[in-house]
């Protein structure tokens, strides 16, 4: 008797899914739908073994799904050569999609496909076309889907012309209004957090930095409002929920906090298609639709400095390249970054000569090419003038730093004054209630102590600077290789390995060869 390999394939779409179990992850539907299958599996097979795909929430009309396309996988693998599913539509709401499954694809792949409520097993269709019923039923199952879909699309596009809020969820800082499912009322608690973020982002930070400052001041997460009120129910993977950047930045350019919806932000190319993004234009905004949480004024200032592309501050390639030669085949040596960078002769399998340079560290080449530089840039005085630049930058590190340790400082001044007013105000009897804001104090002077220490250090390095550049010698340790301070003397640097390197000068054209490996020890 043939061993049977079986895929028992369960759907549920969003559209289908009314009936959510609130205590699980997975509809009652999906449930039902397994036991279904695999109670028909072992009544009509003896020997067999099972594999489940399952899509939760997701449309029939394409076969972009997750479950479907790993299963597809397996039959093509020749892992699988049976499917069961308890409706055509499960499968596939497009006729001519699964009529080239049924009737091409899987008798041609040797596969056995059974759908139970439609009675159609295509083991009793071999050599023939499946009963005009079956045919007819997929093509009523694709009218429905798209007529369904149509429905549903004219509904929403009437509801949103009249400038209602159409979507199932509410916005973070918002819930629905009881009495009016399309209008929305402030979340007093996550409105807070809104604020806090919008003032932030006002003072300069950058999205990174609050959301590391939320994270420091254990502010909760929207996912942690939810669960708090019973709208779901989630398990954090690494013990504690976290903002990222990414929700932050979603809050920060959210027309919702000043009172506008924004909808018509996207089309679909076919049903259950992806989303695309329409031009700003085309877009359908409501004005004045809630109350808002964010002032206009504020809201347009701090989109004045998002979206701006900020250019790396890194060397985009290391000063050697194009100067470091492979002594063997004489080509130049290729740089590769990575937390060791290092040079390496690509040409070195490719030529199949087996002495052209294996692989050089790039910080051993800068340190050596500087120590054998030194005596040239002393006579030049270009080791002074290297120092001097280098001292101008550090003072320069120091005097910003010392400028954002200042307005750190009025910050913390300026929160216990509000502290301060908030608990006269509860003495006076004018509040009902008296809550210092400390979380956020707490995160800035955390911040303000490591700034401190980070001066602290540059500082003592500007003063050892100072004091070491009158030591004979010390100065090519403060020296920085450049692009072109090498293209002024060095014609080229020839290397066979990290114990035999040759300087050529531009001056001279003389090799300085590298005798002693110690010498190279900075």
């Amino acid at each position: 008797m043939k061993k049977y390999r079986i895929a028992i394939y369960i759907r549920l779409s969003k559209e289908d899914d009314k009936c959510k179990a609130e205590a699980s992850s997975e509809s009652s539907s999906i449930t039902m739908q397994r036991i279904l299958l695999n109670q028909y599996a072992a009544e009509h097979f003896e020997d067999y073994e099972l594999f489940e795909f399952c899509d939760d929430g997701y449309t029939g009309t394409n076969f972009e799904r997750p479950g479907m396309q790993a299963m597809l996988e397996e039959i093509r693998n020749g892992m699988i050569n049976c499917v069961i599913v308890k409706d055509f539509s499960r499968f596939a709401r497009d006729y001519i999609e699964l009529g080239a499954y049924l009737e091409q694809i899987f008798p041609f792949l040797g596969v056995r496909f059974i759908s139970i409520n439609d009675n159609y097993d295509s083991s009793n269709y071999k050599g023939s076309i499946a009963d005009i019923d079956v045919n007819f039923k997929n093509l009523l199952y694709d009218l429905y889907s798209k007529d369904l879909s149509g429905k549903v699309r004219s509904s929403l596009a009437i509801r949103k012309e009249k400038g209602e809020y159409v979507s199932g969820n509410s916005p973070f800082g918002y819930e629905k209004d009881p009495k009016d499912r399309h209008a929305l009322l402030i979340a007093e608690d996550e409105a807070e957090v809104v604020r806090q973020i919008f003032s932030l982002a006002v003072q300069g930070h950058t999205s990174i930095e609050i959301t590391r400052m939320l994270n420091e001041a254990h502010v909760k997460t929207p996912i942690e409002f939810k669960i708090e009120k019973g709208q779901t129910s989630r398990i954090p993977k690494a013990g504690r929920f976290l903002w990222n950047t990414s929700t932050i930045c979603a809050v920060l350019r959210n027309e919702i906090y000043i009172g506008n919806i924004v909808q018509k932000k996207y089309y679909r190319d076919t049903v259950g298609g992806k989303n695309h993004i329409k031009p700003r234009e085309e877009w359908m905004i409501t004005y004045s639709h809630h109350e808002p949480i964010i002032d206009k004024e504020v809201f347009d200032k701090v989109q004045e400095g998002r979206g701006k592309k900020v250019t790396p501050q890194y060397r985009s390639t290391h000063p050697l390249v194009g100067k470091l030669v492979c002594g063997c085949c004489k080509r130049n040596l290729a740089y590769r970054r990575g937390l060791n960078p290092y040079f390496t002769c690509g040409y070195r399998y490719a030529d199949t000569m087996e002495q052209c340079v294996i692989k050089v560290n790039a910080m051993f080449m800068e340190q050596y090419v500087l120590f054998m530089m030194q005596d040239k840039l002393s006579a030049d005085g270009e080791l002074k003038r290297l120092h001097m630049e280098r001292t101008k930058r550090l003072k320069q590190e120091i005097k910003e730093l010392k400028e954002k340790r200042k307005d750190l400082e009025a910050r913390i001044e300026k929160l216990k004054q509000q502290n301060f007013e908030a608990y006269q105000n509860y003495a006076a009897g004018r509040a009902d209630s008296f809550q210092p804001e400390k979380s956020m104090q707490l995160s800035i002077e955390k911040e303000l102590k490591s700034l401190n220490e980070n001066l602290e250090t540059m500082e003592e390095n500007c003063n050892h600077m100072k004091a070491d550049m009158e030591k004979p010698g010390a100065a090519g340790q403060f020296a920085e290789l450049t692009k072109e301070m090498i293209g002024r003397y060095i014609e080229k640097i020839e290397i066979y390995d990290e114990q035999r390197i040759e300087i050529f000068w531009k001056e001279d054209r003389k090799a300085d060869p590298f005798c002693e490996p110690e010498f190279a020890v900075i």
